[in-house]
């Protein structure tokens, strides 16, 4: 698996994203029952409200050799300060819809913690 993930600007600000890759090594979350290794391409941010750049920056991924694209955990799931994102499902519908059924789209990335 080469995995994408695609966060939340206004979180980047006091999360490096340590769970998401620790996840990751794991194997946990949204990576459990993956038996194949699994390659970070890219960690990026969605652009800000109301996420309008996902789009193009998830085809850069994919572009760089993602077959996967997971929306992280303080998108989804509003981790760590509690508050999920109100354009969630619109930007992942919309990221899913542009990449075609061949991308995989995760829909969070860790346990809420």
């Amino acid at each position: 698996m080469k995995v994408g993930f695609i966060r939340c600007m206004q979180t980047e600000d006091f999360c490096p994203g340590s769970v998401d890759f620790k996840t990751v090594a794991k194997k946990e979350g949204s990576f459990t029952g993956v038996e194949e290794d699994i390659k970070i391409v890219g960690f990026i941010n969605c652009g800000g409200c109301p996420g309008k750049k996902a789009v193009l920056r998830a085809r850069e991924m994919v572009k760089r050799g993602a077959d996967t694209i997971c929306f992280t955990t303080c998108i989804t799931k509003g981790t760590p300060i509690g508050f999920a994102c109100p354009f969630a499902k619109k930007m992942m519908d919309t990221v899913a819809k542009d990449l075609g059924e061949n991308i995989r789209i995760l829909d969070y990335s860790h346990e809420a913690k």
